[in-house]
């Protein structure tokens, strides 16, 4: 029976038919939902690893034993496996191995807008790109299949509609894949330079039959009826250029991006009078259509920057222009994204503002603490880098700027890739503070355990990492734990801990308020002893609000954190049952 399937469940459902074993992934929005869907199969084993790195080598491992493997990540997750990526693609698999990566265009969730296609290239791996959900399943069964035949790990590449859009997928039963031996091969497993030398020939060996492969497989086809239009294009950007232009062009739509079929397209350009290459991001594919000498129109029409829509495809293919609706009629407020009412963060942020220090941020949801009106961050670069960053501050200006700097790093984050730094810290002799936002679990991407929380993704039981014992072990002698509604003893903690001249650790720990376990009492409300300072409302929470220069909290929004309770110096804010 057909179901409805997100493209991620899609791909999950495809690994389950092509009997994968082993899956292993670090959740990043928009690839998280498939390791998630995975769960849902008990024969798989699936995890969350610390961070992607250990994931990919967990899934290659799996791979060299004989078990069909994958991994999954966000674009800038890729980043942090490429290591053993560009490897794998030297020792090749033994089980079929494949690697999803999900890149997001318009940077729904994301630091950057980045396009992995390069990294197929740069890795010489083959590389599959499905437009839709049932592609997502049928090109996950495809990429085993080809993983083991070429001996390489295959890409699946999603962005971030195809990966959360929704069509019609009929599941079939799961392929029986038996357990392929191991045997023992150094020359192929073990890459010291003198196998790496003898491996790379037939890595570039294995390019040529990959490229003879992309002229005859039936992921690249033409469609058509002869028109004198011609349209280059894969992924996402296939179905919106199938939506905006008909049956009134011809495509050669790509569902093997890499390597890319050289004569396919020298023939499909030369039948036609114009070519458009239609692509977000990156000219991936026009530079290779322009390479081989064929003349298209692309990013010289279209941009760079985000998203494609059909309204864009038509006007620049067609010179039609979308009639604009009518403006409507309404003042409709801005409604920036905020901090959830009785978020942990708030009260770490809320002290951080008033002593004025420059805060070095992270990824994840206190990312939002950059935001007014707790305006707090300084800086976000990547997962880990508030760490290594503030270092770097700290010795580029002195110990008088140290004394107003700290580190924020959700606990997750600390466990991907905070600890390298703060090894640093410790080994070349840094006075840094680290504040370790622990809120008991990975809060951006959807509430997924980690090696903090005591459970495995199907919520089993399992060692729980304890952060204080882990900073005491790396060398920090200065480790403090506080609560960040504590505003008091809060502020006067991170008062102490940044004069100090040696480093710290304060662990800042309240769980997330979305948690099902986590139950405040009542409401807030205000009493007639509000003088009207408004310092409630420099906490940000969506709950407080000002009214005729009132101030009013939300019944339906209020969760009875009592933060604000605690930040009134007026004592007008009291808790209601």
């Amino acid at each position: 029976m057909r179901q409805l399937m997100i493209g991620n469940a899609a791909v999950a459902r495809g690994a389950y038919e092509a009997g994968v074993r082993v899956v292993a992934s670090y959740p990043g929005t928009p690839s998280t939902e498939i390791t998630e869907s995975i769960v849902r199969y008990p024969d798989i084993y699936a995890e969350w690893a610390p961070n992607e790195k250990v994931a990919c080598e967990v899934a290659i491992g799996a791979s060299i034993a004989g078990a069909r493997a994958m991994t999954c990540c966000k674009h800038v997750g890729l980043n942090v496996m490429a290591d053993p990526v560009f490897t794998a693609s030297y020792t090749g698999v033994n089980g079929g191995l494949v690697i999803c990566v999900a890149d997001d265009p318009g940077m729904h969730s994301s630091q950057n807008e980045q396009d992995s296609r390069h990294y197929a290239k740069a890795a010489k791996l083959l590389m599959l790109e499905p437009s839709d959900s049932l592609e997502c399943r049928d090109m996950t069964r495809e990429a085993f299949a080809l993983s083991e035949r070429f001996d390489i790990p295959v890409v699946l590449r999603l962005t971030t509609r195809v990966a959360h859009s929704q069509s019609l997928v009929e599941p079939t039963d799961p392929e029986i894949v038996p357990l392929k031996d191991y045997v023992k091969d150094a020359a192929k497993h073990v890459m010291t330079p003198a196998n790496a030398i003898r491996r790379h020939v037939i890595v570039e060996e294995r390019m040529k039959a990959l490229t003879a492969f992309a002229e005859e497989t039936a992921l690249n086809r033409v469609e058509g009826q002869g028109s004198p239009i011609g349209v280059i294009t894969a992924g996402i950007d296939y179905m919106y250029a199938r939506e905006a232009l008909g049956d009134s062009v011809d495509y050669l739509k790509l569902g093997m991006v890499w390597p890319l079929p050289e004569a396919a397209i020298r023939a499909f350009a030369a039948a036609h009078e114009q070519v458009f290459v239609i692509e977000e991001l990156d000219p991936f594919i026009e530079d290779h259509v322009r390479a081989l000498g064929v003349s298209v129109i692309g990013k010289d029409a279209f941009t760079l920057l985000g998203e494609y829509t059909p309204a864009m495809i038509r006007r620049v293919v067609l010179g039609q222009a979308d009639q604009p609706a009518a403006p409507a009629q309404m003042n409709v407020p801005v409604r920036p994204p905020v901090m959830c009412a009785g978020c942990p963060h708030r009260g770490t942020f809320y002290v951080l503002k008033k002593l004025g220090l420059t805060v070095a941020g992270d990824i994840g949801c206190y990312t939002l603490g950059a935001a007014p009106p707790l305006a707090s961050i300084d800086t976000t670069i990547c997962m880990g880098a508030s760490v290594s960053a503030a270092l770097g501050m700290a010795k580029a200006r002195g110990a008088s700027f140290n004394k107003k700097l700290v580190s924020v790093i959700g606990d997750s984050t600390f466990i991907h890739s905070g600890i390298t730094g703060l090894i640093d810290i410790v080994y070349n002799r840094g006075a840094n503070t680290v504040i370790i936002l622990d809120n008991s679990i990975t809060g951006m991407t959807g509430h997924q355990d980690n090696p903090t929380t005591g459970k495995t993704i199907r919520g089993e039981k399992t060692k729980q990492v304890d952060l204080e014992l882990l900073c005491k072990a790396i060398g920090i002698d200065r480790v403090t734990i506080a609560d960040p509604f504590d505003v008091k003893s809060f502020e006067a903690i991170v008062r102490r801990e940044v004069e100090a001249d040696e480093p710290s650790v304060i662990i800042a720990q309240r769980p997330c308020a979305l948690l099902k376990y986590v139950r405040y009492e009542g409401h807030c409300q205000i009493g007639d002893q509000c003088r009207r300072c408004h310092l409630c409302m420099k906490l940000g929470c969506p709950a407080i609000s000002l009214k005729d220069g009132a101030v009013r909290i939300d019944e339906n929004q209020c969760n009875g954190c009592g933060l604000c309770v605690n930040v009134c110096p007026f004592d007008a804010i009291h808790k209601e049952a």
